[in-house]
């Protein structure tokens, strides 16, 4: 299950939008190698990417982190970097799929949250939400010595504030059952809440085991706490003067619509 589009046109250009996107892209091909350079990504990763027992002095000084294969390991950075690391991580990926699923999200959720608040709003919301996302990772997994990265935390919030301000706008999700293929409409209340389910559900025994919190390379606590973000966040964002301009074109647009 795929969100492809919606039926939520904007007003302004998601100038912001285009931006991080473009940020987070540039990060993966110039930073990153585009994932060609196992040695380049790994790199990236285990400097730029976010250690949660760095942060919280539950790691030595010196040794290996984390071994990535092919004789690889991640070492210790220097203090002041590993702060930054929960802002820098946002804008790194583990992979193609990883990157373009990311995007994907962003792309048809976050030009109508951007529209809702403008863009200086926006940009403190992303970067507010992604931080709230890596301090639930760090909270909830405290000792954790693997590199996380990835823009879904504050792409979780984005969400998030989608769910708050557009409930009933249709989604156009893409379905793949082995053969069947098909574009169907659903309610963006729907597809947040359900995708949320999924993320709690999941995080869930890693929870009970307090094993790690990256199952499969994913951050599920992360996702839940940068939705959570979005959800209370919104409200002080959002500019009612832009979200009633957008009420009321959408309803002239298609007065037999939600």
């Amino acid at each position: 299950m795929i969100p492809i589009s919606d039926d939520n046109p904007t007003l302004r250009t998601p100038v912001v939008t285009y931006l991080l996107l473009g940020a987070i892209f540039f990060t993966w091909v110039v930073i990153q190698g585009a994932g060609l350079d196992f040695i380049k990504l790994a790199d990236s990763v285990c400097t730029l990417g976010m250690v949660p027992a760095k942060l919280t002095g539950m790691l030595s000084s010196s040794g290996p982190i984390l071994k990535l294969g092919d004789g690889l390991s991640c070492g210790a950075n220097s203090p002041t970097l590993d702060r930054l690391t929960p802002l820098t991580s946002m804008f790194l990926h583990g992979g193609w799929l990883h990157l373009i699923g990311n995007c994907l999200f962003f792309w048809v959720f976050g030009n109508n949250v951007e529209d809702s608040m403008g863009r200086l709003r926006f940009l403190a919301f992303y970067l507010l939400c992604g931080l709230a996302a890596a301090a639930t990772h760090v909270l909830v997994d405290p000792s954790s010595t693997t590199p996380t990265v990835g823009a879904s935390g504050a792409i979780s919030g984005i969400m998030g504030a989608y769910l708050v301000l557009y409930p009933r706008v249709r989604v156009n999700m893409l379905f793949v059952i082995l053969i069947f293929i098909q574009i169907i409409p659903v309610p963006a209340w729907a597809v947040l809440l359900w995708w949320f389910v999924v993320q709690v559900i999941s995080g869930l025994p890693q929870l009970m085991t307090m094993e790690e919190m990256v199952s499969g390379g994913v951050a599920f606590w992360a996702h839940v706490g940068g939705f959570v973000a979005g959800v209370v966040l919104i409200k002080l964002f959002q500019n009612p003067r832009y979200t009633t301009q957008r009420t009321s074109w959408r309803h002239r647009l298609h007065p037999d619509h939600p």
